[in-house]
Parts: structure tokens; sequence; C-alpha cells
């Protein structure tokens, strides 16, 4: 069992499929898949244009560059293999990332989204990683699952599931209790 395996298991909520993907919305997995496709085609072209940086001499615009444009080819290849058939083992590196819990996505396309934007804080790096980071954003939206529905949150609302200081069950909201304790200090 590898490391990021043990630590999926340690993140897991107690009798969770770690890789149940079907809880989450059709429309959000597209979105994560748009988003990275486009956001990462974007990346290379805008990493590019930093690359041109070295026309100024401005090393670390050089450098944030090609971290943007390396970066946008790794998110191409993992949300959209067919973009990158010439490559051989694109299509395994897609099936095994599209095998790993969301939450692996998400910290994956934040972390590679970042130091571009650290080297070179410009418009171009900004918009490009920044895409990046949105699709990892809504990986880690996609991770958190599916809102719990009306009864479940108002279950958990309810005055008897709240806990009072002294452990007790609820005796009803904050002001309520202040106003009935007697041993509560009023002003006279």
């Amino acid at each position: 069992m590898s490391l990021s395996d043990k630590l999926a298991s340690l993140m897991a909520r107690p009798g969770q499929d770690p890789n149940a993907k079907e809880d989450v919305p059709w429309w959000m997995r597209y979105a994560g898949r748009g988003l990275g496709t486009v956001g990462s085609i974007i990346a290379i072209f805008f990493g590019l244009a930093n690359c041109l940086g070295i026309i100024t001499i401005n090393i670390d615009c050089l450098i944030s560059g090609m971290w943007q444009m390396v970066a946008g080819f790794i998110v191409l290849c993992c949300e959209a293999p067919c973009c990158c058939m010439f490559i051989d083992y694109v299509q395994v590196l897609s099936e095994w990332v599209d095998r790993r819990p969301y939450w692996n996505k998400a910290l994956a396309y934040v972390v590679l989204a970042v130091p571009a934007i650290i080297l070179c804080p410009g418009i171009s790096s900004i918009f490009g990683s920044g895409l990046i980071f949105t699709t990892g954003v809504i990986y880690g939206m996609m991770a958190l699952g599916r809102k719990a529905s009306r009864q479940d949150m108002a279950a958990m609302a309810s005055p008897q599931m709240a806990t009072s200081p002294s452990g007790l069950a609820g005796h009803g909201d904050a002001r309520t209790t202040l106003m009935e304790d007697p041993d509560v200090w009023r002003p006279t």
C-alpha cells in the first residue's frame, strides 16, 4: 500500500467507499473536466507569454512561465488524454488519476498552480495558473460531497441535538437560557 493510499484511507469518512464518485452532481464533474481542459490550454499559452520575459532579462518570469506550461500540460494529460494521444503513457496516467479520490486531484492542482503565481505575479500567470487553481477548488468541493438533506440539517440544528456548556441536553437558545437562569447577574 503506497503512502497516498494510506493517506486516502485515513481521510475517508467511516463506511465510505474511497472512490465513490456517483454522489457528485453531473454538472460538477463536467465543470471540473471542462475547466481543467480549457484552463490548462490557456495556462500553456500564458506560460509561453511569461517565457518571453527573457527579453527583459526577468528570470523569475521565465521560470514561472516554464512551470506554468508544465503544470498546464500535466493537467491537460490528466483531464483530456485525447489531446495528448501522441504520448504513449498518457492514457495510463489519466486512468490512474481518475481512480484517485477527488481530494488528491484538488491538492495536486492547487500545488501545481501556486508556484507560478508566486514567482511572477503578473496578469498572465495569475489568470493562467488561476484557472488550474480553480479546477483544484472544484475538485475540492467535489471531495466534500453533497450537502445533507433538509431533514438531516433540521435534525442537527434542533435544540434537542445541541448541548449546553454543562453537558446536559439543550434548554433552548442562549438568550432564553440567560433570561431564565437565576445565577446570571442582572443589573438592577
